[in-house]
């Protein structure tokens, strides 16, 4: 199983770690950050891989038991991070990983629904317990609905004209395909358009953050991130697409910088002072050679923080 790791020399470099320090892969997906990390830790460090998948983890196990037995993976979604941490005796750590693309191996698993390109139930659930699919949004959701949230996670501008040809066509037979879909995108859109502006892509796009809730996840576990580290911790973040990279760069940028109430203040107070400080301050993009070798990295960003206070 082929899965390749975007900007892994960088992050590793970014969480500068120490051999007896505790790091959290909130991404484990196929261990392809987590087995660079384990192997720079001692008896005294431990790594911490966190995933929902269950195909994920399996396959990590087999990769991380053969470096060392410092690690731990957890069978959540890395929005309860802060509770399975403690639960661990543990409350504070040295080093936080995200990276919010998909696994190579769970796109290019046809049966997962994630591509386009291939012809598979519209699932696209990272873990497969939960009950919304990508089938129950596109046969459910009302034509404001699906306009709505194409236009807003997949920042298509032929937004209405999609949900309305969708919601025409399932009138007479519910969409279970990816194909199915995508046809309908192209007819309703136009094959210039279509093949031009590839707007099944951004469709894709909005029905996987939809089914997931990936924006809000994001959003909310970023600043419990930031509290979980230890002074001197660093915390990494890639993202993919502008909708994820707005939101790390906010958070990042409000709590980098001193709280307004009391700016201006010649002695600000301990409590009021920033909590971290950018360690790069425009994102790190993949280096050349990495976007020939890899073309899934083309869109990526790295933001780094470190907790100062």
């Amino acid at each position: 199983m082929k899965h390749y790791s975007v900007m892994l020399k960088e992050v590793i470099e970014a969480l500068n770690i120490k051999s007896n320090g505790i790091y959290v892969d909130a991404t484990l997906g196929y261990a392809g950050m987590s087995k660079e990390i384990l192997k720079k830790l001692d008896q005294n460090g431990l790594l911490i891989g966190i995933d929902q998948d269950a195909e994920a983890r399996t396959y990590s196990e087999e990769i991380l038991k053969e470096i060392s037995n410092n690690y731990k993976i957890l069978p959540i979604n890395f929005k309860d991070m802060k509770q399975a941490i403690n639960d661990l005796g543990i409350n504070y750590v040295d080093g936080i990983i995200f990276d919010l693309g998909f696994s190579s191996p769970q796109i290019d698993d046809a049966k997962r629904g994630f591509s386009f390109m291939s012809d598979a139930p519209l699932d696209m659930r990272m873990n497969l317990d939960n009950k919304l699919t990508a089938a129950s949004i596109v046969n459910n959701y009302s034509e404001a609905e699906l306009t709505k949230y194409f236009y807003l996670y997949g920042e298509e501008k032929l937004s209405k004209v999609i949900a309305g040809k969708i919601c025409l066509v399932r009138k007479n037979q519910p969409i279970n395909r990816t194909l199915e879909l995508v046809e309908i995108i192209k007819m309703a859109t136009g094959a210039n358009y279509f093949y031009k502006n590839h707007p099944e892509r951004k469709i894709f796009q909005a029905l996987r953050i939809m089914v997931n809730d990936e924006l809000n996840v994001l959003e909310n576990v970023l600043p419990t991130a930031i509290s979980l580290l230890n002074k001197g911790g660093r915390l990494a973040v890639i993202t993919f697409h502008s909708l994820e990279d707005r939101i790390v760069k906010n958070i990042f940028k409000k709590n980098s910088e001193v709280d307004e109430l009391v700016k201006g203040l010649p002695n600000i107070p301990e409590e009021y002072q920033p909590k971290i400080k950018l360690v790069n301050k425009k994102p790190i993009l993949p280096s050349s050679r990495e976007l020939k070798e890899n073309s899934r990295s083309h869109s990526a960003k790295l933001r780094v923080i470190e907790r100062i206070n």
